[in-house]
């Protein structure tokens, strides 16, 4: 059960209805969170409202959110710890603005995002969602990386805003930073956050948005800063199953949302993909650690998903030769590249805990 404390009324400009409204779930995120709000108050477009999700009952949160009590534009609303979907999804049902946005508690907004997405909204109706670039930083120091979040994961065709997103496009690859300026109707077709796919609920509900004939698009430009903690799920093998899981379990669902032919072939393509990483890189740890019926099945799968020259020869290994193929360095690269590619691209699509 939800309950507002302290929920402060209207935005700054005294409309019922700010342009705005940022959606935060916190969790365990107390220690960056202050850095959080403070990348809010320093929008050139003031007008906006920032909803607080303290998504645990946390007193800190509590304690942090005071200090703000000045500002009306802050608001809480407190519950037992649901999810990050149960918590931008709660942010979302007391939200007023026309456009919102989703803003993780340890991530930071650069100070013209709500000015230049809310720009791009009024002028051009045709668009539902304006998505972004980001900067990466690493916790330890601060940093911004050189490259951008649209870079680490993969993609290289440079953003356009004249180029509407579709479906087959997002499938293959070309997935939206999380925090994006979203009509209050698109996200209401889109089904908000909450869903079946913890990990990737932004990328659930942009395929959703895409199959309900949602006009997205993708400014070229870094308007946010997406922090990069020493917890990444990278290192933790059980973060790594849970992400593949549910990114599978997307697919699965968007295949239910169309019929579309090269849609679904897209689908098909994608999630070959996504088994074929998974099984090579759960051989390979199989080999390592001598388990060798656990590699030979998941070569075996492996296979079965993408028939080439690679696998079919880690498969044939494993039959003929495991001792020997485990202490082969070519085969050893063989079976990881696939595992750090996925890594690469979780680490800055991932979440360390919600």
């Amino acid at each position: 059960m939800t309950s507002p404390l302290p929920d402060v009324g209207a935005p700054v400009s005294g409309s019922t209805q700010p342009v705005f409204s940022i959606l935060t779930s916190v969790y365990r995120t107390e220690a960056y969170f202050p850095e959080t709000i403070e990348s809010v108050r320093a929008q050139t477009l003031q007008d906006w409202e920032l909803v607080v999700v303290d998504n645990g009952m946390s007193d800190e949160v509590v304690r942090i959110v005071e200090k703000y009590s000045d500002d009306p534009r802050i608001r809480l609303v407190r519950q037992e710890n649901n999810g990050l979907g149960g918590g931008i999804d709660a942010a979302a049902a007391v939200a007023r603005g026309r456009y919102y946005a989703v803003l993780d508690s340890d991530d930071l907004l650069m100070p013209t995002f709500c000015e230049r997405t809310a720009a791009i909204l009024d002028a051009r109706p045709e668009i539902d969602v304006v998505g972004i670039d980001a900067y990466l930083f690493e916790d330890e120091d601060g940093q911004d990386q050189i490259r951008s979040y649209r870079q680490s994961v993969g993609i290289r065709t440079p953003a356009e805003l004249e180029h509407p997103i579709g479906l087959v496009e997002m499938i293959g690859g070309n997935v939206l930073y999380y925090t994006a300026a979203i009509r209050a109707e698109a996200w209401a077709r889109g089904g908000g956050y909450s869903c079946d796919t913890p990990k990737v609920e932004d990328l659930a509900m942009f395929l959703r948005m895409l199959a309900a004939d949602c006009d997205i698009r993708c400014l070229p430009e870094r308007l946010a800063r997406y922090r990069l903690r020493a917890d990444s799920f990278s290192r933790d093998p059980a973060q790594v199953d849970a992400f593949e899981a549910s990114l599978e379990r997307a697919f699965l669902n968007a295949q239910s949302l169309t019929d579309a032919p090269d849609v679904q072939q897209a689908l098909d393509r994608s999630l070959r993909k996504l088994r074929f990483d998974q099984a090579m890189r759960r051989a390979r740890k199989a080999l390592i650690d001598s388990d060798i019926p656990t590699a030979r099945r998941q070569a075996r799968r492996a296979f079965e998903q993408r028939r080439s020259v690679r696998p079919a020869a880690v498969y044939a290994g494993l039959l003929l030769a495991p001792g020997i193929l485990r202490n082969v360095h070519p085969a050893k690269q063989w079976l990881s590249g696939t595992a750090a590619t996925l890594t690469r691209r979780g680490r800055a699509l991932l979440r360390p805990s919600t």
